[in-house]
């Protein structure tokens, strides 16, 4: 492993302990996070995000499916598995749990993650809490 990947997977294993800042380390302070606000979010806006996350599924979990590393950037396929214990985008708790798959490329300087793009299932999420209907 390299010292990214090391770094990433520290991440992981924080945001599976339910250790938001130790996940949050991750990021430098001026970190841009694009594709799930209209704008890029800056750290302050990732830890409200990631806040409201943990809110409304509980301990939620991160498992890597696919990591792959070229150059200063990492991407890397993600399942986030919860249970739905909190209002999300509106939707009241319903304790269902849920599978989230994504995708993510974190672009590093250094160790430090300085911007990330990321595209995860939220319809498919919606789907799983009965708030919108399933295909068929």
């Amino acid at each position: 492993m390299s010292k990214r990947t090391d770094a990433i997977e520290r991440a992981r294993e924080r945001w599976n302990a339910g250790d938001l800042p130790g996940y949050l380390a991750l990021y430098g302070e001026g970190i841009r996070l694009h594709g799930y606000t209209p704008e890029p979010m800056g750290k302050a806006e990732v830890e409200a995000f990631y806040r409201s996350t943990f809110a409304a599924f509980g301990s939620p979990q991160l498992v890597f499916d696919e990591v792959l590393e070229s150059g200063q950037s990492i991407t890397v396929r993600f399942t986030m598995t919860g249970t739905h214990v909190g209002d999300f985008m509106g939707v009241p708790p319903t304790r269902r749990t849920i599978a989230l798959p994504g995708i993510t490329i974190l672009r590093f300087e250094s160790d430090t993650v300085i911007e990330r793009w990321s595209s995860a299932d939220i319809l498919g999420l919606l789907v799983q809490l009965g708030a919108m209907p399933g295909p068929g």
